[in-house]
């Protein structure tokens, strides 16, 4: 087990964690994965191969703009009627946001310009990784302790909120998305929470379609 003042860490896994917010850490997870995939794809990118790059990434954006939308709107927002001392957290995390979006807006150029040369990639896609994680070990720092509080009845009718919220582009890839490499027994309970047979789709064709784009990163 983790040391108890690092224990609502995403970063050591899930296990640990309370089962009722390892939805929301498995998306953590996922973007650390893929802040270090972008980290090693960078180096290696051609002229030819940036273009299935840039798709990939522009799917990961859309699914952590989405994300960072839904804190500023609704998570943000519940957790400080809950818990007043958030107050100044959620500001500063809102700050991460927007310095997040530059770094995207970063890597975007770097992969959409002209010859597609490895050094801007490989420094904004440093840059871009250095921050979420950053980021997000900030925000579970604040964030974390409070969920883990909630009633979990009332944080689940939080999260599919949160989740009706998402934009169908997002929704078509966020079940796959999520579950990338993780451990099944650790997100057993996440996964019961998808209804069967939106869970099924999201195993069968929506997996399918996200395996065929995540190539271009692997």
């Amino acid at each position: 087990m983790p040391p108890e003042n690092t224990r609502l860490s995403s970063e050591h896994g899930l296990g640990h964690l309370p089962e009722h917010i390892r939805g929301f850490a498995l998306m953590h997870v996922a973007m650390r994965r893929d802040g270090a995939r972008l980290l090693a794809a960078a180096p290696r990118t051609t002229a030819a191969t940036a273009p299935a790059l840039a798709a990939w990434f522009r799917l990961l954006r859309s699914v952590i703009d989405w994300h960072h939308h839904s804190e500023d709107e609704l998570l943000w927002p519940e957790l400080l009627r809950r818990a007043p001392d958030f107050a100044g957290s959620d500001r500063a995390l809102v700050e991460d946001h927007s310095a997040l979006d530059e770094a995207m807006d970063r890597v975007g150029a770097a992969l959409t310009a002209r010859g597609a040369h490895p050094a801007p990639l490989v420094e904004a896609a440093g840059r871009f990784d250095a921050l979420i994680r950053d980021h997000l070990r900030l925000e579970e720092s604040v964030v974390f302790p409070v969920i883990a509080a909630m009633p979990t009845g009332a944080y689940l009718a939080l999260e599919r909120r949160i989740i009706a919220s998402a934009p169908a582009a997002v929704r078509t890839v966020l079940q796959p998305w999520m579950f990338d490499g993780a451990d099944r027994a650790a997100t057993a309970a996440v996964a019961a929470t998808i209804p069967a047979p939106v869970r099924l789709l999201g195993n069968t064709v929506l997996a399918r379609r996200y395996r065929r784009t995540l190539a271009a990163v692997l």
